[in-house]
């Protein structure tokens, strides 16, 4: 047994390829986020039905940005977890501080939000006429955690059928709701076109709203980079022909989903609704209402199936490296690093007792945004240093560039939010509030002074 953990040290079995690869990014992608998202999105975008889908839009770019960095990196190191070899090559031993940020917040793409919104979305349609109490929806968020981990014990060919299945299951449900949503935008009744006609009446939300806002669709899209973590498992394949089909397929399906959010529900409804598919569901197709929630969660629940199975690849190439202890760095028979997943399922369990979700995903999107800016400034590095280094893959500085000052300004704005410097409100209600607040409460005090 200990022979074979060393013949399998360096990496997993290499069974997936292109088609498999382009499947796991748009299972990988659709998840919860389109399920959360759309009320975080509107919520920061000041109920601005134009912006919000702007924002929907527009966030693809950096999604696609971020995923051909990740592409090149695994081409150029081709072994699971590779992000951990390429930074710390660019970067030294400091890197093991990502280690630690994943397995703190124990999530690089939504692992503690997707069974937190999954619990809602299960259970809700039983509390038809109230919200589903906490402890039932916390007991299965644990239970689906637990059944992840020993799926991926279990190997990576096991888990294909249920990753295919899965995939053809969200792109057919979030295809009926897309399709609901045209058939009724196109009947032109007044109180479905209406919001779409004065699609930007409402007003434009400050500078930390925007921030935040994009930071809500970035959950949506996040996954995208998943190949750089599986590059150990999969055959030689043409990474950016994957991303590039996947990720304009996700975007429509997003756009035509949000389209049908809002052509049923008011922008108010879909910020008062903890399950907005739910909601929708009912006024839509009422005979299945439990049927459509049903149908995400179980197609959702590969999401998180492959969540796990990605950082588990990072826990154990940074055992390799010798940032955890030796024992994470073992193979169990079916090449799968099981003490990996036993310890990203254990530390996960404790993050599904947070109920806060768009606080959740903010703070887990601007750590991972940190690691991400690290990888696009750590690719120009070894071209440098390292010019004849075989790269099947290179991304053009040129688009590097847009995605820099986007991710830069982002966290640095985040960064003061985050410390608490400044409230959710924004920069200008911030700066305003307080001097306002004060001179309420001196004219409030000389008024009963006044009347005494």
């Amino acid at each position: 047994l200990q022979l074979q953990w060393i013949k399998g040290r360096r990496s997993s079995s290499k069974v997936f390829g292109s088609f498999w690869v382009t499947r796991f990014v748009t299972g990988n992608v659709i998840g919860a986020g389109i399920l959360v998202a759309p009320k975080g999105v509107l919520k920061y975008s000041s109920m601005n039905v134009g912006l919000s889908l702007c924002i929907w839009a527009a966030r693809v770019l950096s999604a696609v940005m971020t995923s051909l960095c990740s592409a090149e990196i695994g081409t150029t190191f081709p072994c699971s977890g590779a992000n951990v070899d390429f930074l710390k090559r660019c970067f030294g031993n400091p890197v093991f501080s990502e280690t630690l940020d994943e397995l703190v917040s124990a999530a690089r793409t939504s692992r503690q939000p997707s069974p937190a919104s999954r619990r809602v979305i299960s259970i809700q349609p039983l509390y038809s006429s109230c919200s589903a109490p906490n402890l039932p929806k916390k007991c299965l968020a644990l239970a689906i955690l637990w059944v992840v981990g020993i799926l991926n014990s279990c190997g990576g060919k096991e888990i294909t059928w249920l990753q295919t299945a899965s995939t053809t299951l969200k792109v057919a449900v979030l295809g009926l709701i897309s399709l609901s949503g045209g058939v009724l935008l196109v009947r032109g009744r007044k109180e479905n076109v209406g919001r779409f006609q004065n699609a930007f009446a409402s007003e434009f939300p400050e500078a930390t709203q925007y921030i935040e806002a994009v930071f809500q669709g970035y959950f949506a899209y996040s996954g995208g980079g998943c190949i750089i973590f599986i590059a150990g498992d999969k055959t030689q394949t043409d990474n950016s022909k994957c991303i590039l089909t996947a990720l304009p397929l996700v975007t429509v399906l997003y756009l035509l989903v949000n389209i049908s959010y809002l052509t049923l529900l008011t922008p108010r409804e879909i910020l008062s609704s903890d399950a907005v598919v739910v909601m929708w569901s009912d006024r839509v197709i009422p005979s299945l209402t439990r049927v459509i929630p049903f149908a995400i969660s179980v197609s959702s629940f590969s999401n998180l199936l492959a969540n796990i199975f990605e950082s588990s690849r990072m826990t154990y190439i940074a055992g390799q490296e010798g940032q955890l202890p030796l024992l994470f760095n073992m193979l169990n028979i079916p090449f799968s690093p099981f003490m990996s997943v036993l310890l990203l399922v254990t530390v996960a369990s404790v993050g599904v007792v947070s109920t806060n979700l768009i606080d959740l995903i903010n703070y887990l999107y601007f750590a991972s945004s940190i690691w991400s800016l690290l990888s696009m400034i750590g690719i120009l590095k070894p071209r440098y240093q390292k010019p004849n280094l075989p790269r099947p893959y290179k991304v053009k500085v040129s688009f590097l560039t847009p995605q820099y000052i986007v991710v830069y300004s982002s966290l640095w704005v985040l960064l003061v939010v985050a410390c608490g410097m400044l409230p959710q409100r924004g920069l200008m209600s911030s700066a305003m509030s307080v001097p306002r607040i004060r001179t309420n409460e001196t004219l409030g005090h000389l008024q009963r002074s006044a009347r005494t």
